[in-house]
């Protein structure tokens, strides 16, 4: 049994079955424990469980396949160099989405660059590299989403449309990427996988369909009913735990403080779904979180919201060796801390406890780190500053903690793996590394 316990599986179970019920029916029963710390726990020098435990269904041989999303905002110049030196097995267009009668929005970025000239080399090169290319269908929030699956007929002419400009395109397969949907509607997204699934096999037998689902219930059931429905492969978006309007902490915990929410969590709810591991891939971010906090301590409080801290727009932090991040150990992330003053670091490297508040510059003794300035001192009789700088807190991934949860997909049997989104980690070898490694299948440190 994971750590969560089985008091929190059958939560999880209950939550997951209701809403399986209203939208579609029984929920399917719940399979076991699908986490690293259950893994670990069962299985025996082979890999499968241990004797042990003689009712544990032995986990798949993990694959290792590599998704990576690519958003059409960064198809520029650049990114056909970097997408021929990542070992990805499918990358996913990013996006097309269609209009109210059913046809695809041919004004959109995405579509456009899809269609157009960048588009087209990705496809070409990609494919010269043995590497599968699926389009990718996006629709995002309630009323879209509602209006959508409402409409047979309009879903009718969306699928026609998707796999027309799948095979004008050469492309490998359709992507579904639902987000906002009202859970009582988990039923008709199925019915319009299966039926996209369909439409894209008889156009093409080696085709296949993919859909993206979060990490909570209502993704765990609607990839359940996807597989059901006949999707290929589910893409379990593992990120997103801490957002803008969260408290500061890992975009992709491996183990939440709140001891709830966390990549554990969502495997195991995905198991309790009946999601195949054998079609499922684990998506990590390749991105962070930044906040502006109380003070320059791992764990601070927010004093505002949060924003999307992408790795390529800040290769001087990356790359500069004098900038050391702090690595929460316990949701694996790494922690930089930046003042106002230009100041960089973290002072206290510890989570604080409850209650605590940050070091003030007016309780400092003679000797003692300033806040911010990691490595100085205040001279003794210096005058100590009245004034402190405001801090913002970077909760980010880097290669080391990304291998610690891409092992969680090799653990659970996963067909593998994937990441949101490629390009944001150019400029950084690691990255590639860390992919290449997994691909191969080596040790992940």
């Amino acid at each position: 049994m994971s750590r969560h316990g089985a008091a929190a599986r059958n939560l999880l179970a209950l939550a997951l079955g209701m809403t399986l019920l209203a939208a579609c029916g029984p929920a399917p029963q719940p399979a076991p424990s699908s986490s690293a710390a259950s893994a670990a726990a069962t299985a025996g020098p082979d890999g499968t469980a241990g004797s042990d435990s003689p009712s544990a269904t032995p986990r798949p041989t993990p694959g290792h396949e590599l998704y990576g999303y690519l958003p059409y905002w960064e198809m520029d110049d650049t990114i056909a160099d970097h997408l021929a030196k990542t070992p990805l097995t499918t990358l996913g267009l990013f996006s097309v989405t269609d209009t109210s009668k059913g046809t695809l929005n041919t004004g959109q970025s995405g579509y456009k660059r899809i269609t157009g000239d960048p588009g087209t080399r990705i496809i070409r090169e990609a494919h010269a590299r043995g590497v599968r290319v699926e389009l990718v269908f996006t629709s995002f929030g309630g009323p879209r989403n509602r209006s959508f699956f409402a409409n047979t007929v309009r879903q009718g002419a969306t699928i026609q449309a998707l796999v027309a400009l799948t095979g004008r395109l050469g492309l490998d397969g359709i992507n579904v990427d639902v987000e906002g949907l009202d859970p009582l509607s988990v039923g008709e997204y199925a019915a319009f996988v299966g039926r996209l699934r369909d439409a894209v096999v008889a156009a093409d037998p080696g085709d296949r369909v993919t859909v993206a689902t979060s990490a909570g219930v209502l993704g765990a059931g609607m990839a359940a009913a996807a597989v059901t429905a006949g999707a290929d492969r589910v893409f379990l978006m593992g990120y997103d735990y801490a957002v803008a309007g969260s408290s500061p902490g890992a975009t992709s915990p491996l183990d939440s403080r709140d001891g709830e929410r966390d990549l554990g969590w969502s495997i195991d709810l995905y198991a309790a779904a009946g999601v195949p591991p054998e079609r499922t891939l684990l998506g990590l971010p390749l991105y962070g979180m930044s906040w502006p906090v109380a003070g320059p301590v791992v764990g601070a409080p927010e004093t505002g919201p949060g924003d999307a801290w992408i790795l390529r727009r800040h290769l001087d932090v990356l790359t500069d060796p004098s900038i050391v991040p702090v690595r929460d150990e316990q949701e694996m992330v790494e922690v930089y801390m930046f003042g106002s003053d230009g100041s960089t670091g973290v002072p206290s490297s510890g989570v604080p406890s409850p209650g605590s508040t940050s070091p003030s510059s007016e309780t400092l003794s003679p000797g003692t780190p300033s806040p911010g300035a990691v490595g100085s001192t205040v001279p003794p009789g210096s005058p100590v500053p009245s004034a402190e700088p405001t801090w913002t807190a970077v909760y980010v991934d880097s290669p080391a903690t990304l291998a610690s949860k891409l092992a969680l997909a090799n653990l659970n049997g996963f067909a593998g793996a994937g990441f949101w989104a490629i390009g944001y980690e150019r400029g950084l070898p690691g990255y590639t590394a860390l992919m290449q490694r997994f691909v191969a299948g080596q040790s992940l440190p």
